[in-house]
């Protein structure tokens, strides 16, 4: 059984957890050219490699970041969006 570590709950079989999409912050709505809101809204990083994504534990009500090697498909870590640092 896969297992996913909730940053709430701990670790819980990958059932109880949607899949919400790739992380990517948001570029500014007010300094931001139409080029750059149709690259964030329509391009996508699809090569293999670790990835940031969003994913909600429904026993919990919790989206959070985790990140996982899509090639090797094992998660490193899991943690709520507050936590990432303005740099990242």
């Amino acid at each position: 059984m896969k297992i996913l570590k909730c940053p709430i709950n701990g670790p819980r079989p990958i059932q109880e957890f949607i899949f919400g999409g790739e992380y990517r912050p948001m570029p500014d709505p007010n300094n931001t050219s139409n080029e750059t809101w149709a690259d964030y809204v329509f391009n996508r990083a699809g090569e293999p490699g670790i990835k940031r994504e969003w994913w909600y534990h429904l026993a919990s009500g919790t989206w959070f970041i985790a990140e996982h090697d899509t090639v090797k498909d094992v998660f490193i870590k899991t943690y709520l969006l507050q936590n990432i640092t303005e740099d990242e």
